[in-house]
């Protein structure tokens, strides 16, 4: 459970423009939807992922390094670390076992199946859209395990946007449907309080400092 007092105490510190900015952006946070990359090459693309799943209210990110295993680029992802849960996993499989427990299913997104198409997307269903790799694509581990594919309509002579122009044409759509849908899609209020301290965690200067003189007041 979350101190009420000392979550109030922390946003004592916090000027009432950003107080509300905290608010107003917590409340189009979900967690119905997530995102997964698989082993991205180039870094510049996760955090781009990252980047686009802060703006259209993506509160986790869930990141697969099979294979590589790189720091999210703080100049692309343009502070977006600071506002969007990120997991890391070492293993494909330990992140599929982790979000089916979670409730989510698995989404391929891929130009190779013909499954469903994005406009035909079933926004209902708490979902985790996978990502894959620049060139290889998804794994036959993912595909294997995929509970539906998902794919762009493409006309043109290229097969495949690059994953974080995808990414963004994808979350943008699904979550414009969702938010205009009567899927209960926002944070709990429990897990609003918990971001609204996370997120005070990470905005004031000497927080430990803070939160020692708040106890030893206490």
């Amino acid at each position: 459970m979350i101190d009420i007092k000392l979550l109030e105490h922390l946003e004592s510190y916090l000027t009432e423009q950003r107080k509300a900015r905290f608010e107003q952006v917590i409340s189009q946070r979900t967690k119905h939807f997530t995102v997964a990359t698989e082993d991205v090459y180039q870094l510049h693309n996760t955090s781009a992922v990252m980047r686009s799943c802060d703006v259209f209210g993506i509160q986790e990110l869930h990141i697969v390094e099979e294979q590589n295993s790189k720091d999210i680029d703080r100049e692309i992802a343009m502070g977006a670390q600071k506002w969007v849960d990120l997991h890391r996993y070492h293993s494909v499989k330990t992140s599929l076992k982790d979000l089916k427990q979670q409730g989510y299913q698995i989404v391929a997104t891929t130009p190779h199946e013909n499954d469903s198409v994005l406009s035909e997307f079933d926004i209902t269903k708490k979902s985790c859209f996978f990502f894959g790799r620049e060139t290889e694509g998804l794994s036959q581990e993912v595909i294997n395990e995929a509970d539906c594919f998902l794919k762009i309509p493409m006309v043109g002579f290229t097969e495949s946007l690059n994953i974080s122009v995808s990414a963004a044409i994808i979350l943008q759509d699904v979550t414009t449907r969702l938010k205009a849908s009567d899927v209960p899609w926002q944070l709990t209020h429990e897990e609003q309080l918990e971001k609204r301290l996370d997120w005070c965690k990470k905005t004031i200067k000497s927080y430990e400092q803070v939160i020692d003189r708040f106890y030893e007041k206490g």
